[in-house]
């Protein structure tokens, strides 16, 4: 059955660099910002594009969206066509590597190469009831009990214990959360399934999950290492689901290494 989908708007974006384009896509309730630590290192080599997806960030809330994936797809399809680009290295975390899958999987002739990080095939019982449980958190017992819920499901305790401001700077940011937005996102993933074409991928595809990830249970990693033909899989140890925020270094390190060893294949050399 097709997906509701409204006609796309236009993404806010940070847009740097010079190069075979990389294109990230953060996850729910997130917003490009979630890159910051990655992108100045990509910068020398590659042209980065760093949307906040719909209802997300600076870009707009269109009423009435249902937040599927064939709107968001659209919006993305509509930011690349705006800035000529005609193919990228396409890199989503959680939700954005469910939507990378599906932009891959629908629009091959625009991948230059996926990169699936805390991602999935697709959405099982455990990423379900985790999803609900943050909703009915918020609903029942405010943002602040929402606030740590987040940051104990999303976070490896070690990095947390180890950055006590930015748990603080979450719990304030939480007071003003638009949760409407990430809810609507959240629903359109429950149904989100595509264990039947991954095998039928053609590019290069990197996989980087962390064996802590309370969201996204590792064990994902190993399904997509074992179902897309050629796959490479990175694995983080002591480390949760939120990799770009704890281990920059380490992402940053697996993206250029990726890229730089597709260009050298023979992925397209031409740099929009």
């Amino acid at each position: 059955m097709r997906e509701e989908a409204l006609p796309p708007v236009d993404l806010h974006s940070r847009d740097e660099g010079r190069g075979p384009v990389v294109l990230l896509l953060h996850g729910v309730g997130l917003s490009h910002a979630v890159w910051n630590d990655v992108v100045p290192g990509l910068l020398g080599e590659f042209r980065v594009i760093a949307p906040d997806l719909r209802g997300h960030g600076q870009s707009p809330n269109p009423p009435g969206s249902h937040f599927s994936f064939a709107e968001l797809e659209g919006d993305v399809l509509r930011l690349l066509d705006a800035k000529q680009v005609d193919r990228a290295y396409v890199v989503g975390h959680s939700g954005g590597a469910l939507l990378a899958l599906r932009l891959a999987l629908d629009h091959p002739e625009r991948v230059r190469g996926l990169v699936m990080i805390s991602g999935s095939a697709y959405t099982d019982s455990h990423t379900r009831s985790i999803a609900r449980r943050w909703t009915e958190t918020y609903e029942k017992d405010g943002p602040d009990a929402f606030a740590l819920r987040l940051l104990k499901d999303l976070y490896y305790p070690d990095w947390i214990e180890a950055h006590l401001d930015f748990a603080d700077q979450v719990r304030a940011s939480v007071k003003h959360f638009d949760l409407g937005p990430a809810t609507r996102w959240s629903l359109a993933m429950e149904k989100f399934d595509e264990k039947a074409r991954v095998p039928g991928l053609k590019m290069p595809t990197l996989i980087v999950q962390a064996m802590d990830d309370q969201v996204v249970d590792a064990s994902h990693g190993r399904i997509l290492r074992q179902s897309i033909p050629g796959a490479q899989i990175r694995i983080l140890p002591e480390t949760g689901h939120m990799v770009p925020l704890e281990r920059p270094k380490e992402t940053l390190e697996a993206l250029v290494t990726f890229a730089r060893a597709a260009e050298a294949r023979g992925a397209d050399p031409r740099a929009p």
